[in-house]
């Protein structure tokens, strides 16, 4: 039996941790988000009504954009007014880039869902006047040429911006810099990153690839006192390799667990970058943020290669939950992580298909772990479930909630755990899990996986649930102490 109860001093899960990455990418804006005013498809001023709907109800607390790749090839001014100028994006499949979405598009999406904006600014090919001309415009109330600008293109009053990146990815796609230049270089962009009203920027700054802990060091070293954030970058690949990283539907049972092994190696990386940031912040004012991570595979036979399109089976939802446990026990550094990405890219949320739309067993996840957010985290002894067990447990408005990973293949699972107090009620149980692993919704079958209600027997303080094979599940109890 498990014991779980609170403990002094324990962090709080901050609700960014579910944040959502939103990529000019493949069909995650145009189509995936965004259809246009003159669209068939049901939308709220050009935003599609059932994504909406889909993602509110996971309580999306942030959204990043507009890239990614495309940020550090993105210039703004082409995106706003009534005269787009298209581009074309290089990095994703070569297309033409319409910009029929931008800053405008952008903060509609963000009031639909009632998110915040975690925009991320061009170092790799633009230029710091360019940044602060874009802050100026999204932020500024006052009688100057980028706020009269805003105004001309139908917004009256400034947005609210919480995060700024001060580029994406200098290592490589965003300009291929060293540490020592790049910190060289946020220093002085992030200058002109101004706070123009009441509500302060969030400034973050572009972290590590994966392992890359010098990377880290020289930033914390260099520029720690100008950034409230310092980024990471990591996905887990089936087989580790980027060229052949393995297949996302067709799995042996090896590929299973080694996918999960991969996923698992968040937990040393955020541990070790830590441990730096540590060093050069004890008070942890600087927090990490996790803006790229989850699974990559190679691509969906029959599509561009560019839009990095691929389909979603259970073995991504255990390893969204097992991620997602590693960010809770770093809480106290870890303020907000960017799964990758929102729709119709890499490990999304939802797929579409035209008009039809589906949410995938990693969006069910994101639904179980709705109960984690801005809730006190609650520890659970590493290895105390078994080697086959991953879970995690939070407190909030009286209640314990308890998420389980199930990750062997062949077996169900028996756990019990007692509580600090009597159980008066249970306010959630539910379970995600099917007949294979390798189980997905299609656009023929959409609700192949999804929640079902998880039996529980309670005894007085104790609790007992029986997990199926490769399932996820959540227990949410009421608890008088």
């Amino acid at each position: 039996m498990i014991r779980i109860a609170r403990a002094a001093g324990a962090p709080t899960i901050d609700r960014r941790i579910y944040g959502q990455f939103a990529e000019h990418l493949g069909r995650c804006v145009y189509e995936g988000l965004w259809v246009g005013e003159n669209s068939a498809i049901p939308h709220r001023n050009g935003i599609r009504k059932d994504v909406v709907t889909a993602l509110r109800h996971i309580k999306v607390p942030v959204v990043r954009w507009p890239g990614g790749c495309f940020a550090d090839e993105y210039h703004w001014l082409k995106g706003v007014g009534s005269d787009r100028q298209p581009m074309v994006n290089t990095h994703w499949g070569g297309v033409v880039e319409s910009n029929e979405f931008g800053t405008h598009e952008y903060f509609e999406l963000l009031h639909q869902l009632d998110a915040e904006a975690y925009i991320n600014g061009n170092v790799g090919s633009g230029t710091v006047a360019e940044m602060q001309d874009w802050i100026e415009y999204m932020t500024l109330d006052a009688t100057a040429p980028m706020a009269e600008l805003r105004k001309r293109h139908g917004r009256e009053q400034p947005w609210r911006v919480e995060f700024f990146g001060v580029g994406n990815e200098s290592w490589g796609c965003g300009g291929n810099m060293l540490p020592l230049h790049y910190a060289n270089q946020y220093r002085q962009f992030q200058t002109y990153v101004r706070q123009y009203g009441q509500h302060p920027i969030s400034k973050i700054a572009c972290g590590a690839n994966a392992d890359d802990y010098e990377w880290t060091e020289v930033l914390m070293a260099r520029a720690a006192g100008h950034m409230d954030g310092l980024s990471l970058h990591y996905y887990t690949l089936p087989t580790g390799e980027w060229d052949v990283k393995g297949a996302a539907l067709e799995f042996t049972d090896h590929e299973w667990h080694e996918t999960i092994r991969q996923a698992r190696r968040m937990d040393d990386l955020v541990a070790r970058h830590a441990q730096i940031m540590d060093r050069h912040d004890p008070a942890k004012r600087v927090g990490l943020i996790v803006d790229e991570w989850g699974t990559w595979y190679d691509v969906e036979t029959g599509t561009n290669p560019g839009f990095l399109y691929q389909q979603s089976t259970l073995r991504d939802a255990a390893v969204a939950a097992v991620t997602l446990n590693i960010f809770h026990r770093h809480a106290d550094r870890v303020r907000m992580a960017n799964i990758a990405q929102l729709v119709n890219v890499l490990q999304a949320m939802i797929l579409t298909d035209g008009a039809r739309m589906l949410t995938t067993p990693t969006y069910h996840v994101f639904d179980l772990y709705t109960d984690h957010q801005d809730a006190e985290y609650v520890d659970i002894a590493r290895g105390s479930l078994g080697a086959e067990i991953d879970a995690t447990a939070s407190y909030k408005d009286g209640a314990y909630a308890i998420s389980l990973t199930n990750t062997a293949l062949d077996r169900e699972i028996s756990i019990e755990f007692e509580l600090p107090g009597r159980i008066e009620d249970v306010l959630r149980a539910q379970v995600l899990g099917g007949a294979a692993a390798t189980a997905h919704n299609t656009f023929d079958d959409p609700e192949t996986v999804g929640l079902v209600e998880l039996p529980v027997s309670v005894d007085g303080a104790t609790v007992r649930v029986v997990l199926p094979p490769h399932a996820v599940a959540t227990v949410r109890l009421a608890v008088a102490e």
